[in-house]
């Protein structure tokens, strides 16, 4: 049983884990609340259970969903219950404990207790996150290497075992989905007519959910200061099912009729808009292992990205792009410009982060990790 709190986690991010799961012989059911992706995952075929667990802490609410969680373990009898997603996690994993489900794994798609944080905030997090996986939890995943690093070092599970701890970094299709040899320079023509970007124009994209804490604010902000504006934004995203930040949507809306910032909405076909991109940028407050960047590098961006856990990872400051603080949309005009002035410089980052992708990002290893672990617990 795979856990998230939506619905387009569990289709956009968990699918080629849960179709690979399903191939190798396990039963895999999809639990979640249901949205707009739910009818994708029951056309894949899995066994969903619509489960509304709320994606923050409300004490209520989340004793509703432990308790629904509890009934639904009892019920279907699990052998792994793999959860995800910050408030989900939590609560599945407490739901699958108290039901006596056999092998409990938590994914950290980034520990949710981070640098940008006060000190009473991280040390609450932090609590959470080590007293959950001490009593709640048999293995855990982390997608950066600095939160596997954490998670051992302040022994975040009970067990002395170090292979429980596992870092299975973070993939996309290289083959098929994210792979510029694919592409014609007739799509990527066509593409550009019909968002109407003039030939000449440097195209800087974001992909994200148009909430504060994802940077889309200070990239937003950061096009009043470029001191060129031969410059497109393209913006991928939208506010998803659940989300609690509204107030960004008011402050979008002043740029919705700028006629060089393209707001695209949810694609299921990022790869097209990022093969046209130039530079991709990821101005976040709080990543993981985020795998835009790894899209982006694939499709031959240049990045920007906050010097944030996971980000600073991916990105080799001033090689495959440039780092840069969290809040700094004058740092973010000011390289957009520097590449848009030289762009050999562009080119040779993008040059870089493509060997980059290839090289440490294959999500075909990514899920062989985690079924690895998985099979341990088959029971044929």
């Amino acid at each position: 049983m795979q856990i998230s709190a939506i619905d387009m986690t569990m289709n956009n991010f968990l699918r080629p884990l849960n179709l690979a799961t399903r191939e190798a012989g396990w039963d895999v059911h999809c639990v979640c609340h249901e949205g707009p992706f739910t009818k994708q995952i029951k056309d894949d075929g899995f066994k969903f259970h619509n489960v509304k667990i709320d994606r923050k802490i409300s004490p209520l609410s989340n004793l509703k969903s432990i308790i629904k969680l509890v009934k639904l373990f009892k019920k279907e009898k699990p052998q792994i219950v793999h959860v995800h997603t910050p408030v989900a996690s939590v609560l599945g994993r407490i739901a699958a404990k108290i039901a006596g489900v056999p092998t409990i794994i938590y994914t950290a798609h980034g520990f949710y207790f981070h640098e940008g944080m006060s000190d009473k905030q991280y040390k609450f997090f932090f609590s959470i996150e080590k007293y959950i996986g001490r009593f709640c939890t048999d293995y855990i995943f982390t997608q950066s290497q600095e939160d596997y690093e954490v998670a051992k070092k302040h022994k975040f599970l009970r067990t002395s075992k170090i292979d429980h701890y596992v870092c299975i970094s973070n993939g996309i299709d290289l083959e098929n989905k994210y792979n510029y040899k694919l592409k014609t320079e007739i799509e990527k023509e066509n593409l550009r007519k019909k968002l109407e970007i003039p030939d000449d124009h440097l195209i800087v994209s974001f992909i994200g959910r148009l909430v504060k804490e994802k940077g889309i604010v200070d990239l937003l902000d950061a096009y009043s200061l470029l001191k060129e504006k031969n410059i497109t934004i393209i913006i991928m995203g939208m506010l998803p099912h659940g989300e609690r930040d509204t107030t960004t949507h008011d402050f979008i809306k002043k740029y919705e009729a700028n006629k060089n910032i393209k707001f695209v909405g949810h694609v299921n076909n990022a790869e097209d808009y990022l093969n046209l991109s130039d530079i991709f940028c990821l101005p976040s407050y709080r990543e993981g292992m985020p795998r835009s960047i790894i899209e982006a590098m694939a499709m031959k961006n240049a990045i920007l990205a906050t010097n944030i856990r996971g980000s600073r990872e991916e990105v080799i400051n001033n090689e495959t792009g440039y780092l840069f603080e969290v809040n700094r949309s004058d740092e973010i005009a000011k390289y957009i410009d520097y590449l848009n002035n030289n762009r050999e410089l562009l080119d040779e980052f993008k040059e870089k982060g493509l060997i980059r992708a290839h090289e440490l990002y294959d999500e075909n290893k990514v899920v062989a990790k985690q079924l690895n672990i998985f099979n341990k617990f088959r029971k044929d």
